[in-house]
C-alpha cells in the first residue's frame, strides 16, 4: 500500500498546480510510503506518490506513464490478478517496461477505458491523468479497503490517501466540522460516503469512478454488491447442497489466499487473534509460506479481553514464528492521541489502538504485509447483530410470545455487561417496533439508537444542526431498488458492509492503523470471487438457525484446532473509558474535555460533558467492573473528537517534511529525473 495525493486545475484557466503544495502533500503521507517518493507536474496537473514497495521493488516507482508518457498513474493498493490482466494485455499488442502492478493498470485503461477497474480483483485507489483528454480518472476498490478524499477549492480539485494531505496543500482550506458527518458518525458509528467529517471534503464511495473533464465530472459504480432475490426465480443463487458450499467456500478462500502470499516481493505475515477468521486465514497461508510464516497478536492486562489461549493453539497448529504484545489500559490511553492522528475522524470505541500498536511490531520485525481476517463476518452472517436480527423478526411474528423473546439470551454471552442479563430490560429494549420486522435496517435499529443516545451531550448549536437531519433516513433512502427482494440476512449483511465494515473496520481499525507504520493488510475474505460466492450461498447455509458461519466452521475443521471452531463467537474487543479516568490519566485527558476546549469545539456541551466524565470516575474508583455501553462510547466518541478537533482545526498545520524524489518529473518546467 502506498499514500497517492493530487491537484488538478478544473477551471478554464488557472497557474499549474504548485510544486511545494504537492512536496507537502507527499511529507504528508510519508508514513504510508517510506521507501520512494515521486512527483509528476504540468501545466494542469500534478501528482505525488509515497510509495510502500512491495511488488517490483526495483521499478515500480510512481507516478507512472504509459509508454506515450501521455498517461500518468499514482496508485495505492494491490492489483492480484495482474499478472493475468498483463497477459491479456500483451496479447493485445500492449508491451511493458517493469513487472509492477500499477503499469498494468495504466495500459488496462488505455485498452478498456473506466471498464478495467470492472476486471481487477484487489485493493486499490488509483488516480489516472489523461494528459492529452485533459482527464482524470479516479477509482476506489469494491468494500473501500484503500482510502480516497476528495477537496474542491477555489478551481482546483484536490485528492489524497488522507485528509491531512489535503490539508497539507493549501492553507486557505477550510478546517471545520462537517455536521452531517459528525451527526452520522453518531448514529451509524461512521460517516458513509461521499459523506466526509470535515466540512468540504468528501470520500470517493467504494466501487466508484469519478472522471473530471470540461470543467464538470461524472461517478458511477462499477460494481454493486448482488443477492440472490426471493421472489421469482432464484437467479444467482447457490444451487448446490451444503456440502457442496462447503468446498466451493474453501477452494474460493485457499486460492484467495495464494494470490495474496504469492504477489509479493516481500514476505507476508497473519495476524492472529485467537478467532476462527484469523485462524483459518493463517492456516491457509502458512501452507503457501516458502519460508518460516510470522504470526502477529495481541494480548491484553485486563482477562475479559484476552485471548492467549485460542492464538496459542493455532501458533502450535501451524508451527509459525509467533510475535505477541501485552497491551494494558494504560497503553491504550498513551497512544490514543496518535490513533486518532491516523483515524482522522472520531472513534466510539479504543479498538483502533492496540491494532496501531500490533502494527508497530509488525514492522519492528522487517515485515511489511500481514494477512488478516476481516470481511469474514459480514460475508458469512458471523456478528451476533445478524442472529439477533433473526431472533427479533422470529419474535416480531408473534410478539406476544414470551418463548420467543426468551431467545434473546443466547446473544452476547461474552459481554460482563450483556443487555439480555435483566431480562425485562432487554424485552423492552428489543421488543421496541418488533411489529416492524420487514422495515429497512430493523435489525439495526437497536444499535443506531443506543449510538443515537449519545447526541444528548451534544451542544445547542449541534442539537440544531442534528435535528435537521435524519442520518437513518438518508441511508436507507440511498438503498438499491432490489433490496426490498433479498432476504433479510442478506439486507441485513448489506447494511452491515455499507457502514460498519468500509467506514470503521477497514478504515479506523484497517487501513489507517496498519499505515501507520508501514505495514499492507491483505484481506483474502474480500476477494471478489470469495464475496460472490458468499453472497450467492442461501441464508440458512451462512446462519443455521443461530449457529453463525456455519460453512466457514465447516471448512475451517479439517485445519483450525476444534476448540477454536466451536468457541462463542467475540469480536475483536478491548478496554474502553476505563482508559482514560484513572487517577494517573495522561494530561492530554483532562485538557482535552475541559470547558475551554469543548466550547472552542462546540460539538459537545461542557455540563453534560461533565457529569458524563464525573459518572464514569467514581465508577471507576468503586472498581464495579466496567461502564456500561452507552457510557463507554459516550466518552471515547467526546474524547476521539476533541482531539479530532486540537489536532486537525484548532492546532497549526504540521511542519513540512523534508521530501527526497526517486521520481521527479516537470512538465511544467520541462524536466524529468529518475534517481
Amino acid at each position: 500500500m502506498c499514500g497517492i495525493a493530487g491537484i488538478v486545475t478544473t477551471g478554464a484557466a488557472g497557474a499549474a498546480p504548485s510544486r511545494e503544495a504537492l512536496l507537502r502533500m507527499a511529507g504528508a503521507l510519508a508514513h504510508r510510503g517510506p521507501d520512494e517518493r515521486g512527483l509528476y507536474r504540468d501545466e494542469r496537473a500534478g501528482l505525488a506518490h509515497a510509495r510502500l514497495s512491495i511488488i517490483d521493488l526495483a521499478n515500480g516507482q510512481q507516478p507512472l506513464a504509459d509508454t506515450g508518457d501521455t498517461t500518468w498513474i499514482v496508485f495505492n493498493g494491490e492489483i492480484f490478478n495482474y499478472v493475468e490482466l498483463r497477459e491479456k494485455l500483451v496479447a493485445l499488442g500492449h508491451r511493458f517496461r517493469t513487472r509492477s502492478d500499477t503499469e498494468v493498470i495504466v495500459h488496462a485503461y488505455r485498452a478498456w477505458g473506466p471498464a478495467a477497474f470492472e476486471r481487477m480483483n484487489g485493493q486499490w485507489a488509483v488516480a489516472i491523468w489523461d494528459k492529452v483528454a485533459g482527464r482524470l480518472v479516479l477509482s476506489r476498490d469494491r468494500t473501500g479497503i484503500c482510502p480516497l478524499h476528495l477537496c474542491e477549492h477555489r478551481g482546483r480539485l484536490y485528492f489524497a490517501s488522507e485528509v491531512k494531505a489535503i490539508f497539507a496543500a493549501d492553507a486557505s482550506i477550510p478546517r471545520a466540522f462537517d455536521p452531517a458527518g459528525i451527526d452520522q458518525t453518531f448514529t451509524l458509528w461512521t460517516v458513509v460516503p461521499p459523506q466526509g467529517v470535515f466540512q468540504g471534503i468528501t470520500e470517493l464511495p467504494p466501487g466508484h469512478v469519478r472522471i473530471h473533464e470540461n470543467g464538470s465530472h461524472r461517478e458511477w459504480a462499477f460494481w454493486k454488491p448482488r443477492y440472490p432475490e426471493m421472489s421469482g426465480p432464484q437467479d444467482g443463487q447457490f444451487a448446490g447442497s451444503r456440502d457442496d458450499a462447503v468446498e466451493a467456500v474453501r477452494s474460493a478462500l485457499e486460492a484467495a489466499t495464494a494470490l495474496r502470499m504469492v504477489r509479493s516481493d516481500v514476505p507476508v505475515g497473519s495476524y492472529l487473534s485467537g478467532g476462527l477468521d484469523s485462524s483459518l486465514v493463517a492456516a491457509l497461508g502458512s501452507r503457501l509460506a516458502g519460508e518460516r510464516f510470522q504470526t502477529f497478536s495481541l494480548r491484553f492486562a485486563d482477562g475479559e479481553y484476552d485471548e492467549t489461549h485460542f492464538q496459542r493453539l493455532m501458533v502450535r497448529a501451524t508451527g509459525s514464528e509467533h510475535h505477541e504484545m501485552v497491551v494494558s489500559r494504560r497503553d491504550i490511553a498513551e497512544v490514543f492521541p496518535q490513533v486518532i492522528h491516523h483515524t482522522e475522524r472520531p472513534i466510539l470505541r479504543t479498538a483502533p489502538a492496540p491494532l496501531f500498536l500490533l502494527s508497530k511490531l509488525v514492522r519492528s520485525r522487517g515485515v511489511k504485509v500481514v494477512l488478516t481476517g476481516e470481511g469474514a463476518d459480514e460475508m458469512f452472517a458471523g456478528y451476533d447483530l445478524f442472529r439477533e436480527g433473526k431472533v427479533r423478526r422470529f419474535w416480531g411474528r408473534q410478539p406476544a410470545s414470551t418463548f420467543r423473546a426468551r431467545l434473546l439470551e443466547r446473544l452476547y454471552p461474552y459481554l460482563t455487561r450483556s443487555p439480555v442479563q435483566q431480562q425485562a430490560m432487554a424485552r423492552q429494549f428489543f421488543g421496541r417496533d418488533i411489529q416492524a420486522y420487514r422495515a429497512p435496517g430493523f435489525a439495526h435499529d437497536t444499535r443506531w439508537r443506543t449510538t443515537s443516545a449519545i447526541k444528548r451531550l451534544f451542544s445547542a448549536d449541534m442539537r440544531a444542526e442534528a435535528a435537521r437531519r435524519d442520518a437513518v433516513a438518508e441511508l436507507i433512502a440511498r438503498l438499491p431498488p432490489e433490496f426490498s427482494r433479498w432476504s433479510f440476512l442478506a439486507q441485513d449483511q448489506h447494511l452491515e458492509i455499507q457502514t460498519l465494515l468500509s467506514g470503521y473496520l477497514l478504515s479506523s481499525q484497517g487501513d489507517r492503523m496498519l499505515m501507520a507504520h508501514s505495514v499492507e493488510g491483505r484481506f483474502p475474505f474480500l476477494d471478489e470471487d470469495v464475496m460472490a460466492l458468499a453472497n450467492s450461498l442461501p441464508a440458512a447455509y451462512k446462519l443455521r438457525v443461530l449457529d453463525e458461519k456455519h460453512v466457514l466452521k465447516r471448512v475451517a475443521e479439517p485445519i483450525v484446532p476444534a476448540e477454536i471452531v466451536t468457541r462463542k463467537k467475540q469480536p475483536f474487543r478491548a478496554p474502553n473509558a476505563l482508559c482514560f479516568v484513572a487517577s494517573d490519566a495522561p494530561a492530554y485527558v483532562a485538557d482535552a474535555l475541559s470547558e475551554t476546549a469543548l466550547r472552542r469545539a462546540n460539538v459537545f456541551d461542557p455540563p453534560s460533558v461533565a457529569r458524563l466524565l464525573s459518572k464514569c470516575k467514581a465508577q471507576a474508583e468503586a472498581g464495579d467492573g466496567d461502564l456500561s455501553n452507552s457510557d463507554n462510547m459516550a466518552l471515547v466518541g467526546v474524547l476521539s473528537t476533541q482531539l479530532l478537533h486540537h489536532e486537525f482545526i484548532a492546532g497549526l498545520p504540521a511542519p513540512a517534511r523534508s521530501v527526497e524524489l526517486r521520481v521527479d518529473v516537470d512538465h511544467e518546467h520541462r524536466s524529468e529525473v529518475l534517481i
